[in-house]
Order: structure tokens, then sequence, then C-alpha cells
């Protein structure tokens, strides 16, 4: 696995050195002088605050030193990745859906499938032009990536960073619209953070890539629950 220093990005071949249990050494990196990764012996919740700050450190530690693109686990990773992803977009167009219009028992069964087949192309198609769009927008924007970052990195960067859409199971319990726009916007941020420590390009470019994939979506979206009976 490769390792990278949290502070400047520079390759590091070990992050630590363990001489006994509960007693390891953290590495300096060569290129900053600077220790390579703290975040180490950081509890998960310190972490978790860094990426809500959208610290580049806690990303790039995120990324580069929890995650092993070469390990036999990053497929299913991968995976699980993308079902929650679609798992959380589901529940975020039902709930949109149920604001819309008042859901009951004296709903016809053709009613009850017409929503429930736009809920379902709205989170797949909706979701494939998402994906098409950014990596059409990366390949326009950015003239060539790290010799070592594939596809599948950065859309596992663009799932791992939309960790924000949990907060819609707020929703289950605080019905507030308008926090769904709060949350869409902090995935965006979030998105374009990860973008930038995992390709490391100008931040120009990565709000671009992902606000023009995050605005195609939001149009196929819209026009699906415009379709009518």
């Amino acid at each position: 696995m490769e390792y990278r220093c949290v502070e400047c990005g520079a390759r590091m071949m070990r992050l630590f050195v363990q001489y006994s249990p509960g007693n390891i050494r953290l590495m300096k990196c060569d290129n900053c002088k600077a220790v390579a990764d703290e975040y180490i012996e950081c509890e998960p919740i310190i972490i978790l605050i860094d990426l809500i700050l959208h610290k580049k450190k806690a990303y790039t530690h995120l990324l580069y030193n929890v995650i092993d693109s070469q390990a036999p686990a990053f497929q299913g990773l991968l995976w699980k990745s993308a079902f929650g992803f679609l798992l959380l977009d589901a529940y975020r167009s039902l709930f949109l859906e149920r604001t819309r219009e008042e859901w009951g028992l004296s709903m016809s069964f053709a009613s009850l499938l017409w929503r429930f087949q736009n809920m379902l192309m709205d989170v797949v198609f909706g979701n494939f032009m998402f994906f098409s769009t950014f990596v059409l927008a990366t390949r326009a924007l950015f003239s060539k990536f790290p010799r070592s970052l594939g596809y599948k990195d950065l859309l596992l960067a663009i799932l791992i960073s939309s960790y924000f859409k949990m907060f819609l199971i707020a929703m289950m319990v605080w019905e507030c619209p308008s926090v769904i726009l709060i949350i869409d916007l902090f995935v965006l941020s979030s998105n374009t953070v990860a973008l930038k420590v995992i390709t490391r390009s100008a931040m120009s470019r990565c709000i671009a890539a992902c606000f023009s994939a995050h605005a195609v979506k939001f149009l196929v979206t819209q026009r699906c629950w415009t379709w009518e009976l």
C-alpha cells in the first residue's frame, strides 16, 4: 500500500514504526519534515469532525492511508458504498415526494405504482447521469491524472465523500424539507474537496466538475417528477 503525507501529499513507504503493542513512533515526511499522518493516533470522532470541517488532511488520511485500492476487499467496499449511496438517494426521493402530495390508503394502486416508478427512475437514471457527467467533466477539465489513479478510485472518492447523505436519516423524526438543500450543498462541497485531494488539481476545476455533475442530476430528477401518468 502506498501512503501519503497529509501535509504535502508526498508518497510514504510507511507512516509509523511499532516497537510493541500500543508503542509506536510516527514517521516524518522527507519532503516537508512534518509528521506524515497525525490522525493515526486520533480517535475516529476527531477524524469525523475534521471531515465535516472539510480539512484536506483528513480526506488525505481517509482516501490514501485508510483505504487500500489494491486490497482484495476494495471491490466489495466499492459495491457497498454504491448500494448505500443509492439507498439514501431513494429515501431522499421518497421523502420529497411525500412532501409534495399526501400519501394515504385512499391512493389507487396505479397511482402508487407510478410514484414508485418515478422514484426508481429518479434514483437510477439520475445517478447514471450524475456519474456520466462527472466522468466526462473530469476528462474535459483535467489534462492528466496521477499515474496510479483510476476511475474506480475517483468513484469511491465521490461515494465516500457523500457521507453527509447519512444525515437524511434524521428526516425520519424531524421532517424539514429545507434541510435537504443544506445536505445537498454539503455533499457538493465534500465531493469537491475529495476530488481536489485525489487529483491534486486546481480547486476551480474540481468545483466545475462536481457542480456540473450535481446540476445535471438535479435537472434530470426534477424532470422525472414532472412526468404525468
